[in-house]
């Protein structure tokens, strides 16, 4: 579980001349050409492409095609085809491939590539995307790397492939930090846990000796802030995922909320209850100073910064329910309220594209996730059912991630779908899972 930059300098410790990424120029009969589905208008056509079995050896080859595959499957603007139709159909990733057979299969995009071990013991693992229709070649990529590095550098493909065809960032390299819940429901051990994205490669942060909730990435970095309930009062942690390194952020009773960061992860936002009352507070992660943003008799809660980190939305009872206000991210001036729907709105977080609004909203006995934009308008709901909350968005803004628990014997578990709710994923974990946070892009 290591960044693309720790990779890199393992490969330069290595041999200084191998980077970890080189472009394949395109073959001689193809040229570049941009292809870009909009997948931002909310009535596109899935793409589909083609993952041919990839060349080299077998074991890491079918993985490396293999992951590219799944992730493609829950990618919602891609559509892959079923490996099974072309069974035992080899490319060579040097030669042009001929598009007959392709384009009978209605494919727009075909992937063909090769993973292999070289003599020095690393993993050269390359790819082509071809544009069937013109038979051209529109990206091609080496990678070079640590055998144990494959299913990071099937993330990487995926990423590359995703971009190139919808003008998007990607969302696969990313890593999605839980809460894991095991044991009878009324005496539930709750870790920390990290995974791939697709529920791979799981590992425990915290041992469950104390009680974890509400984890949140840094938007800009590796470190995870967490809540801690233990024999003495909740305690703020700061987790460096990379290194290990763990430390107390604060120590504040009556916290309600875990802290958010802000977009340059140099400062946290946070409520707490006072009496009555709960109200916001920025820190500064360095220097530990805190600034008052609220001062009402209600309780503020769940705040969550702007990606240009000017403003802070939030969830308050101020108008006598539940409901949704934004306000400068320095305090000051007048909350404005966006949510007007029926219900309580609730855990608001912000999409790092700008564009939307996450939130849980309660109508009875249902709670929904839904997006609206900033000033409140065009609320949409895209799943509702028994206890679905605590939405968090991938990176590029085009999925979340929530947890549902349908309550009784039963717990919860995390599920994924994108931002137009077309389709709806269960993210696979060992056992019962809530609280899920989404990282930016491993660098």
């Amino acid at each position: 579980m290591v960044s693309r930059r720790a990779v890199a300098l393992a490969l330069l410790c290595a041999c200084a001349a191998a980077p970890l990424a080189t472009l394949l120029p395109p073959l001689p009969a193809a040229r570049a050409q941009d292809r870009v589905l909009d997948v931002r208008r909310g009535d596109f056509t899935p793409v589909v492409i083609a993952v041919a079995p990839f060349g080299g050896d077998a074991g890491p080859a079918a993985q490396v095609s293999g992951v590219i595959v799944n992730n493609f499957k829950r990618s919602t603007f891609l559509s892959p085809l079923d490996p099974a139709s072309f069974a035992g159909t080899s490319l060579n990733p040097d030669q042009t491939p001929d598009m007959a057979p392709w384009r009978a299969l209605n494919a727009q995009f075909l992937v063909t590539g090769r993973s292999k071990r070289n003599p020095d013991g690393r993993l050269q693992t390359e790819f082509r995307l071809w544009d069937v229709a013109t038979g051209q070649q529109t990206a091609g990529q080496q990678y070079v790397t640590d055998p144990n590095n494959v299913r990071r550098v099937a993330h990487i493909i995926s990423d590359a492939i995703f971009t190139r065809v919808t003008g998007e960032g990607g969302f696969f390299d990313t890593r999605v930090v839980f809460v894991d819940e095991t044991g009878p429901a009324e005496r539930r051990r709750k870790r920390l846990a990290i995974m791939d994205q697709d529920g791979a490669n799981v590992r425990y942060l915290s041992r469950g000796d104390d009680l974890v909730v509400t984890p949140r990435f840094s938007p800009s970095s590796q470190d995870v802030t967490y809540m801690s309930f233990g024999s003495a009062d909740p305690k703020v942690l700061l987790l460096n995922i990379e290194t290990g390194q763990r430390e107390v952020v604060g120590n504040f009773p009556g916290m309600t909320f875990a802290p958010r960061f802000s977009p340059d992860g140099q400062r946290i936002v946070m409520s707490l209850a006072q009496g009555a009352a709960t109200n916001l507070y920025a820190m500064d992660v360095r220097s530990r100073t805190t600034t008052r943003l609220t001062d009402s008799g209600a309780i503020d809660t769940s705040p969550s910064y702007s990606p240009d980190g000017t403003k802070i939305v939030f969830e308050s009872d101020r108008g006598g329910t539940q409901q949704l206000y934004v306000m400068p991210a320095g305090g000051g001036g007048t909350p404005q309220r966006i949510s007007f729907g029926e219900g309580r709105y609730s855990t608001p977080v912000w999409s790092p594209k700008g564009d939307f609004i996450a939130f849980t909203k309660q109508k009875g006995s249902t709670f929904a996730i839904g997006v609206m934009r900033p000033d409140g308008s065009g609320e949409r709901i895209l799943t509702e059912g028994f206890h679905n909350e605590g939405p968090t968005w991938a990176p590029n803004g085009l999925f979340l991630m929530f947890f549902r628990d349908p309550g009784g014997s039963s717990g919860p578990k995390l599920y994924m779908m994108d931002v137009f709710g077309r389709n709806e994923f269960t993210v696979p974990t060992p056992s019962y899972a809530s609280d899920p946070t989404w990282s930016p892009l491993l660098n």
